[in-house]
């Protein structure tokens, strides 16, 4: 059985059939409010943002429980929520929970356990990246190590942002209108603009305010969705009478269900999920930060897989959506429920998610040019100072956000076929090299790099390989075999006695 991993299909602006909007200065009135917010949080937070390289890229660890708790959930869905699972849902049903569950699961035991130690080790080493810290914990003298993992997070982080790009063109078209290449260029506008001016600590504030919009809308159109069709029992009958399977959670495969579940694993591995552990200000508050974290992620993909099942029994036909795409389902049911102004919500919650996934992985692309190349390496005899550095990071920032723009508009199949194994690629290989490095004394720098390796060769393989795509998730295989390599090699190499107790030190509390 083939498993449908969702992520963003996009379409020419051409076979879009834009979604009509009564009232559409109430929507735009809100659209626009909410950009005077995220702009208004960018110019606040650009004097933190100046004093430093930490200030910039981790804020100085000195964020709040609550904005490390909502920011972290936020910036790992993306679009992918809003608009992936929503329509998941209308296509399989009640099903579609287990993408949600394996997340959610992985990103409790992260933020309670896992995190802390990466917070305590980052600060007691003073590491601002997360190849800072496999650089700190390995000894990485000759810089393979940090130059693997840039390499990797390049890769996979420039196709990400301009999937981001892309997806926001794809919803100013089908919001507003205009073309999708031209929703393109004003979606890099908006994140270019409040992420060049105020770093890291603009980016965390932007996704806690868009965390609130994204809570909003998901949980709110629902209910007025089932109260609309005359009740819960009503959409229940209505989708058995199209098919029991919809509302029936464990019709699904063997393959299916671990490829679901298996979702998580990539949470681990993904940089800008982890920099906001990193970036707390007490490691005590991260426990706080479970439960908050937990219960955003729970009311969030509940409400995106209600809209799916609401959305199949309210348009019982895909080519009732707009150009027969179910990741239309969202916007489309929000139009026919919702006042203007809410519906203006809705649309600014799509860009929420876009944009709190997009601002967060610019910053890690950035952090690794300047802070692991430029300083660490290039530089790593000179004494420079801080403000010149944020310079350079903002300007990287640009660079990144030109190059994105670019490949976004010019090689759109390329980015396409990236994106999907993004998640998958960043998971298999930090996510179980970053556990054995923090939980296992004797793993060494030759593993770690095995492990980086293996896990970013076997989701490139399984992915063009379709027999093996078909049958399960490529994160799953490439996951289990770098974290086979990273031990494995480990255990054939000599961990240098200075690196065990390098790891007893990191480790006491």
């Amino acid at each position: 059985m083939e498993i449908w991993i969702w992520v963003l299909e996009f379409h020419p602006v051409d076979e879009l059939n834009t979604i009509s909007i009564d009232g559409s200065g109430y929507v735009i009135a809100a659209f626009i409010g909410y950009l005077i917010i995220l702009f208004g949080i960018g110019i606040y937070s650009a004097r933190f943002s100046s004093e430093g390289i930490s200030e910039f890229f981790i804020g100085g660890r000195k964020m709040n429980r609550l904005v490390v708790a909502l920011s972290a959930v936020v910036s790992g869905r993306s679009a992918w929520l809003l608009l992936g699972v929503t329509g998941m849902a209308y296509a399989q049903g009640a099903s579609a929970l287990w993408a949600a569950v394996g997340y959610i699961v992985v990103e409790w035991f992260l933020f309670m356990y896992y995190a802390r130690r990466l917070r305590q080790f980052s600060e007691r080493y003073d590491c601002i990246t997360v190849p800072d810290f496999f650089a700190e914990r390995f000894d990485d003298k000759s810089g393979s190590l940090r130059i693997t993992l840039v390499v990797i997070f390049l890769v996979f982080m420039v196709s990400y942002v301009s999937s981001q790009f892309v997806a926001g063109g794809k919803a100013f078209a089908s919001s507003f209108g205009i073309t999708q290449n031209m929703g393109v260029f004003l979606s890099a506008a908006i994140i270019l603009l409040y992420t060049v001016l105020g770093g890291f600590m603009a980016v965390s504030l932007t996704d806690t305010i868009q965390a609130f919009f994204m809570i909003i809308a998901l949980v709110f159109l629902p209910i007025i969705a089932i109260y609309d069709m005359g009740g819960w029992s009503v959409v229940m009958n209505e989708l058995r009478l199209q098919d029991t399977a919809f509302v029936d959670p464990t019709a699904l495969g063997f393959g299916a269900f671990i490829g679901f579940i298996g979702i998580g694993l990539g949470s681990p591995g993904n940089p800008h999920i982890l920099s906001r552990y990193m970036s707390i200000d007490d490691a005590k508050q991260l426990k706080y930060a479970a439960v908050v974290g937990t219960i955003w992620n729970v009311l969030m993909a509940g409400g995106a897989i209600l809209i799916g099942l609401v959305g199949r029994a309210y348009f019982p036909e895909v080519d009732m959506l707009p150009a027969s795409d179910t990741e239309n389902l969202y916007p489309l049911l929000a139009q026919n429920q919702l006042h203007p102004i809410l519906f203006g919500v809705v649309i600014a919650s799509i860009f929420a998610a876009i944009m709190s996934t997009a601002d967060s992985q610019l910053l890690v692309a950035a952090s690794s040019v300047v802070r692991d190349i430029y300083d660490k390496l290039l530089k790593k005899d000179e004494e420079i100072p801080q403000k010149k550095l944020v310079l350079y990071s903002r300007i990287v920032v640009v660079l990144l956000v030109a190059i994105s723009l670019v490949f976004g508009l010019v090689a759109q199949n390329i980015v396409f076929w990236l994106v999907l194994f993004a998640w998958a690629g960043l998971g298999a290989s930090i996510g179980p090299t970053s556990i054995l490095a923090l939980y296992w004394k004797k793993t060494t720098k030759a593993g770690v790099i095995a492990g980086l390796l293996t896990g970013t060769a076997v989701t490139i393989i399984w992915y063009f390989v379709p027999v093996l795509k078909n049958n399960l998730y490529e994160l799953i295989p490439a996951f289990t075999l770098s974290l086979l390599a990273t031990w494995g090699v480990s255990k054939i190499t000599q961990t240098p006695e200075k690196l065990e107790e390098h790891f007893e030190e990191m480790t006491k509390e």
